[in-house]
């Protein structure tokens, strides 16, 4: 079974979807908390809202940190990866490693996935990212310094905010030159 929170942040309702193995998605902020809800009972049909349990305490105050513009290290929060392609598993993973402050870009991944022509199929895993965030697909940019894109509300704006947020030499670039 699924069940999901809804929580407030500093910039809108976000929000997590969980099952027996870990978190099932993320919900970024939104200005409403029932667009957070339809997203997860779209997606995951038959989740039941619930409070969240103890262990994701760290991973919603992790949140909430990012969005009051703190850093904050999610790299412990536990997912349900079975639930994703073997592909974007390994995306996600190498992604996940990837420290607040820090960029990879997506010919870099590919090349750690040992072919830099998959740099397209990263983009394509890091835009079905069901846990933005968590996986940090924000610290994930473009080649030659560009910032590249965001599936999240807000777009590329919101990406370089959470890399402002973290201190990524990205995101001062892209200031400068965006």
């Amino acid at each position: 079974m699924i069940s999901y929170s809804i929580f407030e942040t500093a910039i809108g309702w976000a929000g997590l979807a969980w099952g027996d193995q870990g978190l099932v998605g993320v919900h970024l902020p939104e200005r409403e908390p029932d667009t957070a809800r339809r997203s997860f009972e779209r997606r995951f049909p038959g989740a039941v809202e619930a409070d969240a349990p103890a262990e994701l305490a760290p991973v919603i105050e992790g949140i909430r940190a990012l969005m009051r513009g703190e850093k904050a290290d999610l790299s412990a929060a536990p997912l349900d990866i079975e639930r994703v392609p073997a592909f974007n598993a390994k995306v996600y993973e190498i992604t996940r490693r990837i420290p607040p402050g820090e960029t990879l870009t997506y010919g870099e991944i590919a090349v750690r996935l040992g072919d830099k022509l998959l740099a397209r199929d990263v983009g394509t895993a890091l835009g079905q990212n069901p846990w933005p965030i968590v996986v940090p697909c924000h610290r994930v940019t473009a080649a030659g310094g560009k910032l590249g894109g965001f599936s999240a509300r807000g777009g590329a704006r919101t990406k370089l905010r959470l890399l402002a947020i973290e201190g990524a030499p990205a995101a001062a670039q892209a200031e400068l030159f965006g």
